[in-house]
């Protein structure tokens, strides 16, 4: 038993300090439990094999699916657009839809998604956004209270109970205390953010705008002011023909620059579209949609001659970006610039092989305070040119790798997973809407990790990735391996008898002076923990004791349970206590100071409250 408590205590102290990975100080306490012979090898892998990791890692993979697709972007964008220039209504909100989207996103990806909406907002507002970035990161916690998949605590009460062979937890038994930690939430954090978060500095903008964004491009260039959107019916003279056999360029003055396969409007909830480089081989179908840059007339004239029909008018910047502009789901643009010693100085853009060499297209030419985007074929590339240019986002990466003569401006890559497949967020959707409902409903026979799987699996079979490697990318391994790795700590605990002395200590110390203050000593024992240990990792370790304490005084243990996962899910006084408090941090330019002066306050009036409320929900 020492030694176990020896190891949980040098555990405690690196995750504290911090210079040692989680996942690593987590792998190494494993380690020494094997050396020491106290788990056996299958007992200490078995955290890896747990119903709580794999539910984590499917629901990384779910959450992903729901960012990738603008799906949880569409939702909250609306919804804030309610509030106006309102800073009453705007704080409100912003705490409202956080805890929303926090019920069913991990708490790290639903601030990751809300923080840049809500720094916009705040200076749309006119609002300090240090104002509403600490909130925003309490509210997603706070919003991790309502579901049993909201936060990994919530999981980890519900396999304690399972393990002692209690009654299993529906999946909104969480709602009434979820509900209340936001309502308390959003009363105590009114005064404190504006008492001692609103007379801070706005935020700088930030000094380096190397990557400008694919809409900036776009307006900068003036691609939307020049482009057209033309269909190929069934008479027209382009079917079967090839891009080449057209001589658009020559002809017409005019470029093709992306060929769409798909109808959304007959296939509004499982609508596919297919993006394709205007290749010279590219073979024209029936209903393609062809993306013509260039100017008006010339655009009517090669309509009229090969029969085909414009489907919008003269289209600008201010036109819905998403309907009538530029998509850049697998086809994207990006800003190259010449060296001086490049070997293309001098050369045509025909002559320079772009297309030949790397599949791209050039778009444009920026020279000096001039933009060139007309008859660019027979154009020579002059030293210090940009090019803009346009490619699948693999060809335009391949770029930066293979060539000396030019320099790729910005992270290609970057901007490409910044894109949301737009199209697929209906499907996203009903795949979420689809394991809620597995998960709530108790006459469908289907465990809660068996429909997070299903949906995880669903998302990449139904394209609301680009292709497997991003769903695996959203997976954050260093919490998986963390939680795995720590859940036979408690093992460990319970095994050498610590678990019993810890909860002896307890019920001894305060068990006789009823469950109420039992409920008080594991509430704040839990919070004060959090703030130096994960909260999942806490509760791991934590929810055992609060077991073993409510069968020795022979009460109910599920709001014991409960004490334990707000106790952990409710540590606001340090930015390090959990992810969302430390992304937020450099955001809204806080210091140590800040998290202890707001959050502080709430952490301990949310203690009392619920010392209070528990028992009321969950009787003894």
């Amino acid at each position: 038993m020492l030694i176990t408590l020896i190891i949980l205590f040098l555990s405690a102290i690196f995750f504290v300090s911090g210079k040692i990975r989680s996942d690593l100080v987590a792998l190494c306490a494993l380690v020494s439990l094997l050396i020491f012979q106290i788990l056996t090898p299958e007992e200490a892998l078995s955290g890896f094999s747990n119903s709580v990791v794999i539910m984590m890692v499917g629901l990384f993979v779910v959450g992903g699916a729901i960012f990738q697709t603008g799906l949880a972007k569409m939702i909250s964008s609306r919804i804030l657009k309610l509030a106006g220039n309102s800073e009453l209504r705007l704080f409100i909100l912003v705490m409202l839809v956080t805890s929303a989207i926090g019920a069913f996103v991990s708490n790290t990806g639903t601030v990751a998604l809300m923080l840049p909406i809500v720094v916009s907002l705040a200076h749309s507002a006119n609002i300090s956004p240090s104002r509403l970035l600490m909130p925003l990161a309490f509210a997603s916690s706070m919003g991790g209270m309502m579901t049993l998949i909201g936060t990994p605590p919530n999981l980890v009460i519900q396999d304690t109970l399972i393990s002692a062979n209690y009654p299993a937890l529906s999946f909104f038994s969480f709602l009434p205390v979820g509900l209340i930690c936001v309502v308390v939430g959003i009363i105590v954090l009114l005064p404190l953010s504006k008492w001692f978060l609103s007379k801070r500095e706005k935020t700088k903008e930030s000094s380096h705008h190397s990557s400008k964004s694919l809409k900036q491009l776009v307006k900068e260039y003036g691609l939307s002011s020049n482009l057209f959107r033309l269909k190929i019916i069934g008479d027209s003279r382009l079917l079967g023909k090839t891009i080449v056999e057209l001589d658009i360029r020559r002809k017409y003055n005019l470029n093709i620059l992306e060929v769409r396969r798909g109808d959304a409007s007959q296939h509004r909830f499982l609508k596919t579209i297919t993006q394709e480089l205007a290749a010279s081989t590219t073979i024209l179908q029936k209903d393609d949609i062809l993306y013509i840059n260039g100017e008006f007339d010339k655009v009517k004239l090669f309509a009229e001659e090969y029969l085909l029909e414009i489907l919008d008018g003269h289209t600008t910047e201010e036109t819905n970006f998403s309907t009538n502009s530029l998509e850049f789901y697998d086809i994207g643009i990006a800003e190259i610039v010449l060296m001086p010693s490049s070997n293309l100085i001098n050369q045509t853009i025909k002559k320079a092989g772009f297309r030949d060499k790397f599949n791209v297209n050039v778009l444009g030419i920026r020279r000096r305070q001039e933009y060139l985007l007309h008859d660019l074929g027979n154009e020579h590339i002059h030293s210090g040119d940009v090019l803009l240019v346009q490619g699948t986002w693999s060809n335009i990466a391949r770029l930066s790798n293979e060539d000396s003569d030019w320099v790729v401006l910005g992270q290609p890559l970057d901007e490409a997973a910044k894109v949301t497949l737009d199209y697929k967020a209906p499907i996203a959707a009903a795949i979420m809407i689809m394991m809620i409902a597995m998960m709530v409903f108790d006459f469908i026979p289907i465990a809660p990790v068996t429909a997070v799987m299903i949906a995880g699996i669903l998302m990449v079979l139904t394209g609301c990735f680009r292709n497997v490697e991003a769903a695996y990318k959203t997976i954050n391994w260093e919490s998986i391996v963390l939680i795995a790795a720590m859940l036979p700590m408690s093992q460990a605990l319970e095994k050498t008898g610590a678990s019993e002395v810890i909860s002896n200590s307890l019920v001894s110390g305060l068990g006789a002076y009823g469950p109420l203050a039992l409920l008080a000593g594991i509430y704040f024992t839990t919070s004060l923990m959090t703030m130096f240990i994960s909260n999942t990792a806490t509760a791991v370790l934590l929810a055992p004791i609060a077991m073993h304490s409510a069968i020795q005084i022979d009460a109910n243990p599920v709001p014991f349970l409960f004490a334990v996962t707000v106790g952990a899910s409710m540590c606001f006084a340090s930015p390090f206590s959990t992810p969302p408090n430390a992304l937020v941090m450099p955001a809204g330019q806080y210091t140590f100071a800040d998290y202890v002066k707001v959050g502080l306050p709430l952490q301990i009036i949310m203690g009392i409250v619920m010392i209070l409320v528990l028992p009321l929900l969950f009787p003894f």
